[in-house]
């Protein structure tokens, strides 16, 4: 017990830096180092990218952005994203915005995204039965939507021809991508995207701390049946405080489970962010904002019904 004991005060202790006010060089640190943890994932993203733009044909092009939707696209991104840590939906929004992966797979990546709820329920050792509750929840809530999504994109033919999606990212940024190998261009889009998510990091992370967890605590504390239309809302946050302040709420008994799943589901990290950053389409990001707000609230009051 002793592990687990010390393992639950050095993790709440790092985690309530991101409330303390007095720490700015502790919430400033806490903000590279979690924009630090998503360069493999951003880098291996644009990699993908990068190779498919130079270095493939038409068909291969064409077979995986048919193979990264549906059924499979939808479970693989659940799978993908429930890894505790946001990294999968920041590489999932640049996907996306290369049109390599399905809004449905985007979305299914979204609600699993469960940024640092794992870690902080592992700090509590009489919750451990929850995290597998929890992860499975959010896998079967992920898939189902992002099945829903892309079915509902087909029936409607809401899709454009985005054939050159992957070109426009390199055209808008006027990176000069066509004048240098995968690798320097690949590192060049990931130090963009980088700076960007530190400075998004950097700018909430400050608002978390002189926000305070307590006040937050005592705010959906008093929302009732609206708690989970809350917790949701919070959860939109991009950044990884939202999901420790509210897997610890939920931990120490002042939301529900419902509220938690309702919360963690729209909680993408840094992911939304990235979205806005990379596609220039602002109806599709309100969409994946939307989608991933509804599907969380509806699915986090279903729960507390149950």
């Amino acid at each position: 017990m002793n592990f687990f004991t010390d393992f639950r005060t050095a993790y709440i202790l790092s985690a309530h830096a991101h409330f303390s006010g007095a720490d700015i060089p502790g919430t400033l640190l806490e903000a590279l180092i979690d924009s630090a943890k998503m360069l493999p994932f951003l880098f291996l993203a644009f990699l993908l990218m990068e190779f498919i733009e130079h270095h493939t044909g038409e068909r291969l092009e064409k077979f995986l952005r048919k193979t990264g939707g549906g059924i499979a696209g939808s479970l693989t991104g659940a799978i993908a994203g429930c890894i505790p840590q946001c990294g999968f939906s920041a590489a999932a929004a640049n996907l996306f915005a290369g049109r390599v992966i399905t809004f449905g797979t985007l979305t299914a990546v979204f609600i699993s995204t469960s940024d640092e709820a794992i870690p902080v329920l592992l700090a509590h050792p009489d919750m451990a039965s929850t995290i597998w509750k929890l992860i499975l929840i959010k896998i079967v809530i992920a898939v189902i939507a992002g099945i829903a999504a892309d079915t509902v994109i087909k029936i409607f033919r809401l899709n454009k021809n985005d054939d050159d999606a992957i070109g426009e990212i390199c055209t808008d940024s006027k990176c000069g991508c066509g004048d240098h190998g995968i690798w320097y261009s690949s590192l060049r889009h990931t130090l963009n995207i980088f700076i960007f998510i530190l400075i998004v990091n950097v700018i909430l992370g400050l608002i978390m701390s002189l926000a305070g967890e307590e006040a937050v605590s005592a705010f959906l504390g008093k929302m009732g049946i609206l708690q989970p239309v809350v917790a949701g809302i919070v959860g939109l946050i991009p950044n990884c405080a939202a999901s420790v302040m509210i897997t610890e709420l939920y931990a120490d008994g002042a939301i529900t489970f419902g509220s938690a799943v309702a919360g963690l589901c729209s909680g993408a990290g840094v992911g939304l962010a990235v979205l806005f950053r990379t596609n220039k389409n602002i109806r599709e990001n309100l969409a994946a904002v939307g989608t991933v707000l509804l599907t969380g609230i509806i699915c986090g009051a279903v729960i507390d019904l149950l």
